[in-house]
């Protein structure tokens, strides 16, 4: 039987659900998932293998129109998806009617290859506001097939999967059958710290943050990672820490409990606060973090 292997690149607007449906199709959690926008700030690759296939996920940031270097290099990962796509996965949700930047819009319904456009969170819609919006997307994409999901739920995420599979080009597999993604380990430490961050800060805090883990050393039993949490303003070190540290230690307490069940190993995790002044408009601080 022949092999079957391709991108397939999920885009659409902030919260639409991309990165709940991404961890669903590769049955691991590799995309932060929140409720505030932008929690994903990278183009994260997450690999399903078969047999005679295998499939290149790719979450993207939500669309936004850029308001600083960060937004801008964010929206660089999303125009790549649409460069390298076998597949394009464009997802919206119940009640939204339009994509933030036209010029996006305008790519997909313009797009050769194959788009399945995912209406999501039907689980809070009914019968009647479901069948209005199949018909608005239908107009609005002629060029997509149309899924009604639930990717919270997973209805219909392995109809769309097995269709995904119909449309892959013939192609040998581009990585080993055993990987599982294309970021290395320390980014989903960096990921975790920074999950739990959007989930317990509010207004700029999250935004000003990035995380960088200094040192990884795995033993047999146990892993030792010592993270630094950078932030543009002194007044900023001072909210993450908390009174007496209690609020990075519980930081610290939860992404070690999620780190533990990726890696299935004991974690020793040292958090530490730095400041660095408007790295999100510095270009060598951007290029650093592996924005640019």
């Amino acid at each position: 039987m022949a092999h079957k292997a391709g991108f397939v690149n999920i885009i659409g607007n902030p919260n639409v659900g991309k990165s709940t449906l991404m961890n669903a199709f590769v049955g691991e959690k590799l995309s932060i998932i929140t409720s505030k926008a932008q929690t994903t700030r990278h183009r994260i690759l997450g690999i399903v293998n078969g047999d005679d296939f295998q499939i290149l996920f790719s979450d993207t940031p939500g669309i936004i129109k850029p308001a600083y270097e960060l937004q801008e290099s964010m929206m660089d990962f999303v125009k790549s998806a649409f460069e390298d796509a076998d597949i394009l996965v464009y997802m919206v949700e119940i009640g939204e009617k339009a994509l933030k930047d036209e010029a996006f819009f305008k790519k997909i319904t313009n797009s050769e290859i194959p788009i399945l456009l995912l209406l999501n969170k039907i689980d809070t819609s009914d019968q009647q506001k479901l069948e209005e919006q199949v018909q608005l997307w239908k107009e609005k994409v002629p060029n997509a097939e149309i899924y009604p999901i639930s990717a919270l739920e997973g209805f219909q995420v392995n109809e769309v999967f097995n269709r995904i599979i119909e449309l892959l080009p013939e192609s040998p597999p581009f990585y080993p059958k055993d990987q599982l993604t294309d970021k290395p380990e320390r980014f989903f430490i960096n990921e975790s710290i920074r999950e739990k961050i959007l989930l317990h800060y509010k207004k700029e805090i999250p935004y000003a943050v990035e995380v960088e883990t200094e040192e990884f050393h795995e033993e047999e039993k146990i892993i030792r990672i010592r993270s630094v949490i950078m932030v543009e303003r002194d007044t900023q070190k001072g909210i993450i820490i908390g009174h007496k540290g209690s609020a990075l230690k519980r930081v610290g307490v939860e992404a070690r409990k999620d780190l533990e069940k990726f890696f299935g190993k004991k974690i020793h995790l040292e958090l530490y606060v730095k400041v660095n002044k408007n790295w999100r408009s510095n270009q060598n601080q951007l290029k650093r973090f592996g924005y640019n």
